[in-house]
């Protein structure tokens, strides 16, 4: 599966109902959220994901109405000592 990064604003959210959607996001059978980063300050979360492509995962996104900024697919990842590998 491919990996993609999706950045969401989110308006006037508090810290649970923040974690109502990082559970929601969790509980995603489609496409698999490895991990959810949010900035209460700013109103922004930050997403990754695996899905088989990129029609699928704005498909899901739709679906659950999860509107987002941006989406990025990852194509590159970083080792410890700082070499680039291919996901």
């Amino acid at each position: 599966m491919a990996r993609y990064i999706s950045q969401h604003t989110l308006a006037c959210l508090t810290r649970q109902g923040a974690q109502q959607l990082s559970q929601k996001l969790h509980a995603g059978q489609e496409v698999a959220a490895r991990r959810v980063l949010v900035n209460m300050q700013e109103g922004k979360m930050l997403v990754e994901f695996e899905a088989p492509d990129r029609e699928a995962l704005e498909k899901w996104l739709a679906k659950e109405k999860f509107h987002f900024d941006w989406l990025l697919r990852v194509e590159l990842e970083s080792t410890s000592d700082g070499n680039l590998q291919g996901i």
